[in-house]
């Protein structure tokens, strides 16, 4: 063929577009290898403080909307949070009141009670995170038949002790730091305990009576375990305050201990009947025994085939079973009411009520 034939040249076309194609081909798998490599350093950076602080759930971001996030979120993710109890605040603020009474009584001294916060907690965790030197005090709720924990922390103790033995005002307790406790001041805490538990148990009364049982008082954390490391617990943090004098006191209650009267707590406010109304139950109940009933009075009833009744004529006879004597049953609709004999009375057909009929069996 010649050379300007036009099939060489169209050959020669596809030719070339296959060399750009290829080479396009290649540039294109060399920029991904390139891209990988780039992936893979990347893959070995250090991550700086703000993505650390997120991955923790750190982030000051997420503070406002009050969610956790991260590692944060995950580790507290089996907690109860006490939320879905929301009877324990009434019932913590009634012991607030109580306490800063009593307290009052029992010092001969101005005291303040203040609830610090409520929080949900393993208990585990708590026990480690207990100040030493303290004292651990182990009651039982008798009708829940299961314990709680409260906690007198250093300060409240000698302050406590100091107030009793007729310590001047406006001193600091003095500390004495390396030293167990001594019986008196073993002694002094633990009759506060007791004015404490009978707070505790006039707290719960109107949600369900319970009495704590004071059972032993502790000074290592190790021999106040109550429950599981790993179960869910609330922590009540108060505050008392006498003038310039005070400390704080933590009481703990293991969910399975609250688990008697969780119905109770879910409640939003105090006495909710969830679907249950006392004043509309009232007033159906007076306004059924004021309606008007129907009553059928029944001499005899038999049964016969369908057959026989379509064969009956104008004059037959039904012949009722009954005498004088016979009892006639009263009923209100399909159920049986009352029984007795038929008679007249000021010249109306009347049956005189002589027993209730609750079977038909009866009559």
């Amino acid at each position: 063929m010649a050379d300007g034939d036009p099939q060489n040249d169209s050959q020669n076309d596809l030719d070339t577009d296959d060399g750009i194609d290829q080479d396009a081909m290649m540039a294109e798998w060399e920029a991904m290898a390139e891209g990988d490599d780039e992936d893979g350093d990347s893959s070995t950076r250090v991550l700086d403080q703000d993505e650390i602080d997120s991955l923790l759930g750190l982030d000051d971001d997420g503070d406002g909307d009050g969610q956790q996030s991260g590692i944060q979120a995950i580790v507290n993710s089996a907690l109860v949070s006490y939320e879905r109890l929301p009877m324990l605040e009434v019932v913590f603020d009634r012991l607030v009141r109580m306490m800063s009474t009593s307290l009052r009584n029992f010092t001969s001294d101005n005291v303040e009670v203040s609830l610090d916060n409520i929080t949900s907690i393993r208990f585990g965790d708590y026990l480690n995170s207990i100040p030493l030197p303290a004292m651990l005090t182990v009651f039982k709720a008798e009708e829940w038949d299961n314990y709680g924990l409260m906690t007198v922390d250093s300060t409240l103790i000698y302050s406590i002790v100091d107030v009793l033995l007729g310590g001047r005002r406006g001193t600091a307790a003095m500390r004495i730091e390396g030293r167990p406790y001594t019986t008196i001041e073993r002694n002094l805490i633990e009759r506060m305990v007791h004015v404490v538990m009978g707070d505790l148990s006039a707290a719960f009364d109107p949600l369900s009576p319970v009495t704590f049982r004071f059972e032993r008082l502790e000074t290592n954390p190790r021999f106040a375990t109550i429950a599981r490391h790993a179960n869910a617990a609330i922590v009540v943090r108060l505050r008392i305050d006498m003038e310039d004098r005070g400390g704080r006191m933590e009481l703990l209650l293991p969910y399975a201990t609250l688990e008697p009267v969780r119905e109770m707590l879910l409640q939003m406010f105090m006495g909710e009947k969830f679907g249950r109304d006392s004043i509309w139950e009232s007033h159906l109940s007076a306004e059924l025994w004021q309606t008007d009933v129907g009553l059928s009075a029944v001499l005899d009833e038999f049964e016969l085939p369908l057959g026989d009744v379509m064969k009956w004529k104008v004059g037959d006879f039904l012949p009722l079973q009954v005498t004088p004597e016979s009892k006639v049953r009263l009923r209100c609709g399909d159920v049986p009411m009352f029984a007795g004999p038929m008679g007249r009375k000021n010249g109306h057909i009347a049956v005189r009520i002589e027993n209730k009929a609750a079977r038909e069996g009866d009559v």
